[in-house]
């Protein structure tokens, strides 16, 4: 029973020879490549050594001189690396390679090499990574990187990159062309540093505070279509419509980039079709859609009236001017006419063309009642004045209705239009009554 007992210790591995087999099972599976030299001979490989060196047996690997796997160049600095280790254990620093492979062809690696026990001597064990993968993840990211590079470069929208600190990081062309700036004088400068003045949609000074790519950064907001303007060094003012947003929304210290396209000619053009839309191409004043909008607003308010009186005014006897003299002396007439109400009314008064000779006043505030006769009497006295129109002397007298509103009126703008329209009637001379008839029954006719 002893002796079964000995034999049993006797075949039982001791612990160091446990350990050393499961190392040697360790590096016969490692991904990484493991070779052994020994006085510059290699005297073993790993598989995944001999498959990194493209090596089908054993004796094309094992027995040659290390020297003959590296690149010449790179010779030189591995023995350096090596002759530095002097005591068992040591290792060097991880340094770069490159292979020279059976086929002749080269791969990348890293290294680290380390002085330990080979069969009772000294050797030197390098663990060899291959680099081939990171190298084609390095090219595909400075692709995508070169790729996007000239994607935003050629992009019409400009692209700034703002650090955490508000300093430029990047500006594409775009972005230096809108702004009116160089490269040199937008990239590594602070955005508060730039001399450009930025306006609200109001043309108003705006507070930095309010900067989209300010708020983005201070708040992680992301901030779309918020429209500004920009006064640039040369004089010009550009309109912006710009969006904001974190380049990492999961990194605190994340970078913020803007982008913001040229809005200037959208909005004139915009503008100027709002303009067309609301007011009388020929005159200029406001037409019949604005008036009754401007009227509805202040019958609308529950506050004192913006708007006290309401006057509807009527040229007396303008269908004879077009019937003798034509109707472009005509429209000159109500050119200049109109030029001359807007001349003899205040600031805050609003008045529109709402058809034909027929224009109607909007008087703002309080007016007493003296103020307003010496208002009207003004305005009569203003446009009986001759006018000369291709050498025609001409002579227009107005008819004027006032209808007076009070807070609380509920009447609708038509209604307040129509009772105008019957006061302006009434205080035409009777001469001119008939034709003033005539002239809107053809027109209730032709509608």
């Amino acid at each position: 029973m002893l002796e079964v007992v000995g034999n049993d210790r006797a075949n039982t591995p001791t612990d160091a020879e446990q350990l050393a087999q499961r190392y040697r099972t360790l590096v016969e599976h490692s991904p990484d490549g493991v070779v052994v030299h020994e006085r510059g001979t290699i005297v073993y490989a790993n598989p995944a050594m001999l498959r990194l060196l493209g090596a089908e047996r054993n004796d094309e690997v094992i027995g040659q001189p290390v020297a003959n796997f590296v690149m010449a160049r790179d010779v030189p600095a591995m023995l350096e690396r090596i002759r530095r280790l002097t005591i068992a254990g040591t290792a060097s620093e991880p340094a770069e390679l490159v292979l020279v492979r059976c086929d002749g062809s080269t791969v990348e690696a890293e290294t680290v090499s380390v002085l330990t026990a080979w069969h009772d001597r000294l050797a030197y064990q390098v663990v060899v990574h291959d680099l081939t993968p990171q190298r084609r993840a390095e090219a595909a990211q400075a692709r995508a990187e070169q790729f996007f590079t000239t994607v935003v470069s050629q992009l019409e929208e400009g692209v700034v990159v703002i650090d955490r600190e508000g300093r430029i990081e990047s500006a594409n062309p775009a972005a230096r062309r809108i702004f009116g700036y160089d490269a040199d004088d937008l990239v590594g400068t602070h955005i508060n540093d730039i001399p450009l003045c930025l306006l609200d949609a109001n043309a108003q000074p705006m507070s930095p505070s309010w900067y989209p790519v300010i708020r983005t950064l201070a708040t992680g907001e992301t901030v779309t279509r918020f429209v500004f303007g920009v006064d640039r060094p040369d004089g010009q003012r550009r309109w912006l419509s710009a969006s904001s947003r974190l380049l990492n929304p999961e990194d605190p210290n994340s970078a913020a980039v803007s982008s913001f396209n040229d809005i200037t000619e959208f909005r004139a053009s915009r503008r100027q079709l709002e303009y067309q839309a609301t007011h009388d191409p020929l005159t200029g004043l406001a037409n019949r859609s604005l008036v009754l909008s401007r009227l509805a607003a202040a019958l609308g308010t529950s506050e004192s009236l913006p708007v006290s009186t309401v006057l509807f005014i009527d040229l007396d006897g303008f269908k004879s001017i077009n019937d003798t003299l034509g109707h472009a002396i005509g429209d000159t007439v109500l050119q200049i006419v109109a030029q001359r109400l807007q001349r003899g009314l205040r600031s805050d008064d609003i008045v529109g063309r709402i058809g034909g000779d027929e224009f109607l006043v909007l008087l703002s505030g309080r007016t007493l009642g003296e103020d307003l006769e010496a208002l009207i009497t003004r305005l009569r006295q203003t446009m009986a004045e001759p006018i000369i129109a291709r050498g025609h002397r001409i002579q227009v007298n107005a008819s004027v209705g006032i209808t007076p509103l009070h807070p609380g009126d509920g009447r609708t703008p038509e209604a307040v239009l129509h009772d105008a329209d019957l006061a302006m009637y009434r205080a035409k001379p009777p001469g001119h009554r008939d034709s003033t008839l005539s002239r809107r029954s053809d027109s209730t006719h032709a509608s």
